[in-house]
């Protein structure tokens, strides 16, 4: 073991670790900053320095925060989000189960279509996608974020559930066909189970995007009912244009339920993205 935890020492890359140490700061400055300034008055915001700590601490920008519809929005994000990742689990799952256990070409073709979508930028698509929803009739609502934020999310979530289902070994689903399973139980019994860190992943991957997504909400709706937290901040940031502590604030707020979630998952989530570079 002495040896071993010796050996761990002597391959130490102190540049490395300088360059972590440097991004370390990088990150966390403006974090502190963001914290530490939103619970400033404005007055302090404004004159003093911003690497300080506060002189008076104050949780009024706060509370003006949550008094301007903060919760509105925070509701709308989170339905979003719901929804969202809940199509593109279970639209990918079985399309990703299809692709890994078909040996016909067609396939494998429609996962390459399905890969392309990772090369189209959202905002290409703005404006056919403004006149498909608005033919569809469901323009400014929710579901006019929900529909494209899930298929743009569903090339790298089938990347990442392929990836993890082609590790699950071949022994196992001649077992399942033995014992009489079809597909659908196959699929239930066996490969979700098995999937469960890819499922992690692009759950979470997902909800990140469905939770920060900021064009789609912009352009496909404008009534105050259906803002989310994006939207929500970027009305807060024109209403409270000189306050900035009230402004981060509530960035500080919206931030919070996505780092949470982040801290619960981020196992999942590494070991997910490890099993892209699999089969």
């Amino acid at each position: 073991m002495s040896q071993y935890v010796k050996s761990l020492r002597m391959k130490a890359n102190p540049l490395a670790g300088l360059g972590a140490g440097v991004w370390l700061v990088i990150v966390l400055v403006p974090l502190y900053i963001l914290v530490t300034t939103s619970l400033r008055t404005q007055d302090e915001a404004l004159g003093g320095n911003p690497l300080s700590w506060p002189r008076t601490l104050t949780l009024s920008n706060y509370k003006l925060v949550l008094d301007s519809g903060f919760w509105g929005f925070l509701v709308n994000n989170v339905l979003v989000t719901a929804f969202t990742v809940a199509v593109v689990v279970v639209l990918c799952v079985p399309v990703a189960y299809v692709v890994v256990r078909s040996a016909g070409r067609w396939a494998d073709f429609a996962f390459r279509i399905f890969l392309l979508g990772l090369a189209i930028p959202a905002p290409v698509t703005i404006v056919p996608l403004y006149v498909i929803i608005g033919k569809m009739g469901l323009y400014d609502s929710l579901p006019a974020i929900i529909l494209p934020t899930a298929a743009f999310a569903m090339p790298v979530t089938l990347l990442i559930l392929v990836g993890s289902m082609r590790d699950i070994s071949e022994e196992l689903y001649e077992a399942m066909a033995l014992d009489g399973a079809g597909q659908a139980r196959i699929l239930m019994q066996l490969v979700v189970p098995l999937s469960r860190s890819g499922l992690s992943t692009v759950a979470v991957f997902t909800a990140l995007n469905a939770w920060n997504g900021f064009i789609f909400p912009l352009i496909l709706t404008q009534s105050d009912n259906e803002r989310v937290l994006t939207t929500g901040l970027y009305t807060l940031s024109s209403q409270y244009g000189v306050n900035i502590p009230a402004t981060l604030a509530a960035v500080v707020l919206s931030g919070i339920p996505m780092f949470v979630a982040y801290l619960l998952a981020r196992k999942a989530l590494i070991s997910g993205l490890m099993g892209v570079g699999g089969k």
